[in-house]
């Protein structure tokens, strides 16, 4: 590998962008694929990078042939991402089990009685408001959102900027008459139907639970399934034309 390519995907990686190494192995040319850009000796070779760019979306480094060359398809995704709005009961169970599964976890609030690093220790810890503190950070595809506050004037903008993203999975706290109004006030900052649909609401998988730390397990184990059908889809086509 070149020291440039080595010093690129670091710089990637610190910026949680998406990449891929794409190698000729016949000649070992190479090429960076970005999600929105390439650059090297192969990034003109429109093949290789729409099968890089759907490797990132997969998630998975492979070898492939094109055009009659074997290219490896080396793929660094930044690790998954949980960001938690509401330093809540719920949150302090919710982070550390994700923690546990390797998600890279943030949990934001503006409210500093709440959002402490006694409360929440070993994770991201973040006192500001959730919409300003993504401008700051970013949200990609291998992040998930989940808002926790009961409160609209912490949950919406939030809400409102993950539905702007492509972020994999949004989940939001709350009843079937609280996601009513809450699509009802996001309607009025111009959420579409069919962007509101992307909301999880009631949050979590309906396993019947009750105290902070069961709800936490549902909202966990719908994230896990999302990500996993999300990849299954991704992979399908591949796996109907082999």
């Amino acid at each position: 590998m070149k020291s440039e390519t080595l010093a690129a995907l670091q710089e990637a990686r610190s910026k949680r962008q998406a990449v891929v190494l794409a190698t000729r192995l016949e000649d070992a040319a190479e090429a960076l694929i970005y999600l929105d850009r390439a650059v090297g000796e192969l990034s003109a070779d429109t093949a290789v990078v729409t099968a890089a760019r759907r490797a990132i979306a997969i998630g998975r480094s492979d070898t492939v042939e094109l055009g009659g060359q074997k290219i490896f398809l080396n793929v660094y995704v930044p690790p998954a991402r949980l960001i938690i709005v509401g330093a809540v009961h719920i949150a302090q169970s919710l982070a550390p089990m994700a923690s546990l599964l390797d998600f890279d976890v943030t949990v934001i609030d503006p409210r500093r009685a709440f959002a402490t690093d006694a409360r929440f220790p070993g994770v991201k810890v973040l006192q500001e408001w959730a919409d300003e503190a993504f401008e700051k950070i970013g949200l990609d595809v291998s992040t998930a959102v989940v808002t926790l506050t009961h409160d609209p004037k912490l949950d919406d903008p939030a809400l409102e900027a993950a539905l702007k993203s492509d972020v994999f999975y949004i989940g939001a706290l709350g009843s079937k008459r609280t996601h009513a109004k809450r699509k009802d006030r996001l309607a009025e900052v111009g959420i579409s139907e069919d962007q509101f649909a992307r909301i999880h609401g009631p949050v979590g998988l309906n396993i019947g639970a009750k105290s902070p730390a069961e709800i936490a397990v549902s909202i966990l184990g719908q994230i896990i399934e999302v990500r996993a059908r999300r990849l299954e889809a991704l992979a399908a086509p591949k796996a109907a034309a082999a």
